[in-house]
């Protein structure tokens, strides 16, 4: 055959090949999506460790910016999927207390996107029609007085609502959570006229668990990290003692649908004792 024809018909070939494998995958992500549902068990809390937005960008050869622009659109994605199956709660660790520490030109970058995406949030319509209410946890005192703001009315305008309750842990560090923690219940013993030997003898778990960023909703009881990194990085050591955990090999930006509905039906399948 003459390269030129050759060429075509390899190219039809392939073309036919991706559609083949395409239809294979939406095959089975709907199956997987009807074996997720009919189980019915779905996590009450679910944590999300967002990892490898720059080693995409690194993988894809194109700016670690492009990176994280990618990774806020898995977000919002992932955005849809929790509020499609009902899940109740999802908190998703952006930026932790180390990453502040990175290049200083990276975190102004990432302080634009945080600025920019949190007004975004506030007037998005998901959130409005589905009663979604938004939280940003972490130490913020250093972040840009128009981040600040931004959070802060995205907080206010959403407080009302009943919805499915969305943490954005930025500035987070599970460490230094506890210390909050820590220095929140003291703080009240002091101001109830506590003496330090009282407050020693009455200290319990659950003083602590009050006064963490987001003591009024369950501990997380399933978290996915994506990146293929197995291990937590301190994303809620206080209430993580029983989660289950899921580690996806993908890149956060290339997390697709039927990655996460695998992890759900994994989770589905797990046997969970709490220690007993």
């Amino acid at each position: 055959m003459p390269a030129k024809p050759l060429k075509n018909a390899l190219r039809t070939a392939q073309k036919t090949r991706t559609a083949a494998r395409g239809a294979l995958l939406w095959g089975y992500e709907q199956r997987l999506s009807r074996e997720v549902k009919t189980h019915g068990r779905l996590p009450r809390h679910l944590g999300l460790i967002l990892d490898g937005n720059r080693r995409f960008a690194r993988a894809a050869g194109v700016q670690r910016e492009v990176g994280y622009e990618f990774g806020i659109d898995k977000a919002h994605e992932v955005l849809q999927w929790c509020l499609e199956l009902g899940i109740p709660a999802a908190t998703i660790w952006v930026l932790s207390t180390d990453n502040v520490r990175r290049d200083p030109e990276e975190v102004a970058h990432l302080m634009q996107l945080f600025d920019r995406e949190a007004r975004n949030l506030a007037r998005d319509p998901r959130i409005h029609a589905n009663g979604v209410r938004v939280r940003a946890i972490g130490q913020h005192e250093n972040f840009p007085p128009n981040v600040l703001e931004a959070l802060s009315e995205l907080e206010r305008k959403t407080a009302h609502y009943t919805g499915m309750r969305l943490n954005i842990a930025v500035g987070y560090g599970g460490r230094e959570e506890i210390v909050d923690a820590v220095k929140a219940h003291l703080l009240q013993q002091q101001q109830e006229g506590k003496t330090l030997a009282e407050v020693i003898e009455g200290l319990q778990p659950e003083d602590i668990s009050r006064h963490l960023y987001a003591a009024d909703i369950p501990d997380p009881d399933f978290i996915i990290r994506t990146s293929g990194e197995i291990r937590l990085s301190g994303f809620m050591l206080w209430q993580s003692v029983y989660s289950e955990y899921y580690f996806c090999d993908v890149y956060w930006p290339g997390f697709r649908r039927v990655d996460f509905l695998r992890a759900l039906r994994d989770f589905q399948g797990r046997d969970r004792r709490f220690g007993k």
